[in-house]
């Protein structure tokens, strides 16, 4: 499916971790696809192409996304792009035949698609001569030089919160979370950025995630953090998203976790609306893009619509705004690694972010206190990289 923006141009102008959707067939095999149309319209627009699951059971959200992404070309005003959408359904095999659609269009650059799996699909094509991709994914498995991975991953969350916690004198950790890949590499995630900010991890858990008792690895952690003694708190990591983490908190609790004793950090799976519903959390600490930038597109989005935008929408709309930047350095756009991977990085609804040479991308994140009826950010993110990349 092709859903051509080129009238609506003439008038005018952000993944996981998005879960991956159920796999039912057989990876199609990577061929080469020349293009044969040109990456410059008549009217001497950049071809852009969207890559989006407009079919399928992820829909609604491709949907949102391609709204936001047309939203993004009136607020820009994006004269220099031909943006043209191509469904890349819920399989790689759908991901794969958009691409080949959008480089027989002629596309300068990708944007999408939305899963991780169907990145990776297009990595050998983009290796044998294809445009470059810049994935709405947060899976950084996909990412590599030419398949860059936009959204928003889950270790620098880690490590930015660790960050704030060491920087507000903490410094015994541990993690409690489910052995699943996800819970796994927060652990590593977890264990590796304290020792190099120089603190301890005391205890780390991880329980079935199948189970409905949990109390037994709870037991496990609690003993294990107080035998190692130590002073001051000790901040647990819980990547849980609601409703579960209400069961995973209260078996911490009754397992001899105080709450007054403890700091309760985790992941943007916390970042979603009523969290501080559930008493349990509220004074945890997470990070995320500053929720204030992303409040006003919320509005204008929900205004223009008359719904409320889903939450990986933003990325859309960012990319278009990058891609209207990337149109703008010379004529016809310049859409090489050197010009995407530019150290000074880019600005967005989600915050400042940039592209690593590996395919990787690095974002300022707010750190964020949950409360009961509106969250606080406790340390804001940062408007400029002043730092080289990370490695």
């Amino acid at each position: 499916m092709r859903t051509s923006f080129l009238a609506l141009m003439a008038t005018l102008f952000l993944a996981a971790g998005c879960a991956e959707p159920p796999q039912t067939s057989t990876p199609a095999k990577p061929a080469t696809t020349p293009a044969t149309g040109s990456p410059v319209s008549a009217s001497g627009k950049a071809r852009i192409a969207l890559l989006l699951p407009l079919s399928g059971n992820a829909a609604p959200i491709g949907q949102s996304m391609q709204q936001a992404a047309e939203m993004a070309l009136f607020d820009i005003g994006a004269k220099e792009l031909a943006l043209s959408a191509y469904d890349s359904g819920d399989t790689t095999e759908a991901a794969v035949e958009a691409y080949r659609k959008a480089r027989a269009g002629g596309a300068a650059l990708v944007l999408g698609p939305l899963f991780g799996t169907s990145a990776t699909a297009l990595a050998p094509l983009v290796a044998q001569g294809g445009v470059n991709v810049v994935s709405f994914s947060n899976d950084e498995s996909a990412a590599q030089r030419g398949v860059w991975v936009m959204g928003i991953a889950a270790p620098p969350q880690v490590r930015r919160v660790v960050d704030h916690a060491i920087d507000a004198g903490i410094k015994r950790f541990a993690t409690f979370a489910p052995q699943t890949p996800y819970g796994e590499q927060m652990a590593r995630t977890l264990e590796s950025h304290v020792a190099v900010r120089g603190g301890t991890v005391v205890a780390a858990e991880l329980y079935d995630p199948n189970s409905y008792d949990l109390m037994p690895s709870a037991r496990r952690l609690s003993a294990e953090a107080q035998g190692k003694g130590g002073v001051g708190k000790l901040a647990i990591l819980v990547p849980v998203a609601p409703p579960r983490v209400s069961t995973v908190l209260a078996s911490l609790t009754a397992a001899g976790i105080e709450k007054d004793q403890v700091q309760f950090i985790g992941t943007g799976v916390w970042d979603v609306a009523g969290i501080g519903n559930d008493t349990m959390l509220r004074g945890a600490w997470y990070a995320a893009p500053d929720p204030e930038r992303r409040a006003d597109f919320e509005r204008r989005f929900t205004s223009t619509y008359g719904r409320p935008p889903h939450r990986l929408a933003t990325l859309a709309y960012d990319g278009v705004a990058l891609a209207g930047h990337l149109a703008r350095l010379k004529p016809g756009g310049d859409f090489s690694a050197e010009a995407i991977t530019n150290p000074q990085g880019w600005s967005g609804v989600d915050g400042i972010f940039r592209f690593l040479p590996d395919g990787r991308s690095e974002r300022a994140l707010a750190v964020i206190e949950i409360q009961a009826a509106r969250n606080t950010v406790v340390s804001p993110a940062p408007g400029t990289f002043t730092s080289r990349p990370v490695n």
